[in-house]
């Protein structure tokens, strides 16, 4: 017959191993970070057109011309220009939830301006997703030296897209 402690050491080692298996078992397959129908997402995305003046011994760089455009979770958008200091009209419009979850993968990252440059357009996308602000902001490929990664460009033009649109 087999005696007891036998049964006993040979039972840890499953024991151990079912600790190890049933979490990886009963997790889900879409990871928590994926976006559900329940995220709550909202984007602005704000672009400058900026222009270095000189005062003689200082310089100053200043918005010549800032487009903002709001996106909520529900797919309303609001867009509003301000042009020399001046605050235009307002438009407001709709987008599918489909490019809205689209728009919403963007990572943190910084670009630097090249020195010499006197003007420049430079753009930021803050998104909100459940609470959590995430803000990118770069300027055009020509008034830095860090290369803008294509998601950037791709994302910047399909916000782009959606201005002239609400313009229209």
């Amino acid at each position: 017959m087999v005696k007891p402690i036998v049964i006993a050491m040979a039972a840890i080692p499953a024991i151990m191993a079912a600790f190890i298996a049933i979490p990886l078992l009963t997790q889900p397959e879409i990871p928590f970070s994926a976006a559900n129908p329940y995220d709550r997402v909202e984007i602005e995305y704000t672009k400058h057109h900026l222009k270095k003046v000189s005062f003689g011994v200082t310089d100053r760089v200043g918005a010549q011309k800032t487009e903002i455009l709001l996106i909520q979770n529900d797919g309303n958008l609001r867009y509003s220009v301000t042009e020399d200091g001046v605050p235009l009209p307002e438009s407001t419009g709709q987008i599918d939830e489909s490019k809205l979850k689209k728009l919403a993968a963007l990572d943190d990252e910084s670009f630097p301006i090249k020195e010499g440059v006197d003007e420049y357009q430079k753009s930021t996308v803050k998104i909100t997703l459940n609470g959590v602000v995430n803000q990118i902001h770069w300027p055009e490929q020509n008034a830095t030296e860090k290369f803008v990664p294509p998601i950037i460009t791709m994302v910047e033009s399909e916000l782009n897209q959606i201005i002239d649109d609400i313009r229209e």
